[in-house]
């Protein structure tokens, strides 16, 4: 899989997939993540990206010119399954839309920054608006991250045990169960019999019941949706 992210700050972007499963994914050839830095189409040699909004209002907003050159370019060289733009008010970002995304092969992601990006170039080039939560960052960026992280971790031969991401939290639309290691006995605080008896069917159903207690209890509304 490839993902391109243009963003106006791509050394936000330099840590969080150099390091751990996502530094293993590249290592593997499983992902590449590319970054551009959005002033490389600037309009000028100020590397002016940015102009204030028609109407009046605080807040700069991202030109069209830039961005449109950017993607145009970008594009001629692949073809996109999805152009993303990163925004508080697109659709919520959870499990399901990480699952379907990472199925795909090709995409790009818009990091907005300042006040948002011009409207046309939602208009015109953009597929999906998503939003990591209803609260606001300074830009795009983190919630990039977030959104690579998600899709990443899903890739075939990621993970050293695929199985692992099958009992993440929200797949199935269920909570994951509670996780104990060594040692079994921790200050008078014991490990559950079940986890030690060493039957993987036993282990499996108090998993589930697990699971299902703790999403009543935490997320009765994940149940809802079934």
């Amino acid at each position: 899989m490839q993902i391109d992210i243009i963003t106006v700050v791509p050394e936000l972007l330099e840590s969080p997939f150099n390091h751990s499963i996502m530094k293993r994914a590249k290592e593997k050839g499983l992902l590449n993540v590319n970054l551009y830095n959005l002033r490389r189409w600037a309009i000028n040699k100020h590397m002016q990206v940015d102009d204030y909004q028609f109407g009046g209002g605080a807040g700069m907003v991202m030109m069209p010119e830039p961005l449109a050159n950017a993607i145009d370019e970008l594009q001629q060289a692949k073809k996109y399954d999805e152009i993303i733009f990163m925004t508080p008010d697109g659709e919520s970002f959870n499990q399901k839309t990480a699952n379907s995304l990472s199925l795909k092969e090709n995409i790009l992601i818009i990091c907005g920054h300042y006040k948002g990006i011009d409207e046309r170039i939602r208009q015109k080039y953009i597929t999906r608006e998503i939003s990591i939560g209803d609260y606001v960052l300074s830009g795009g960026e983190l919630a990039a991250a977030v959104v690579v992280d998600a899709i990443g971790r899903l890739l075939p031969g990621v993970l050293n045990d695929e199985t692992s991401a099958l009992f993440d939290s929200f797949q199935d639309n269920l909570l994951a169960p509670p996780v104990y290691t060594r040692p079994a006995d921790f200050r008078g605080n014991k490990v559950p019999d079940v986890l030690l008896q060493g039957d993987p069917k036993k282990v499996e159903e108090w998993r589930h019941e697990q699971s299902l207690l703790r999403t009543k209890e935490r997320r009765p509304d994940l149940l809802d949706e079934e």
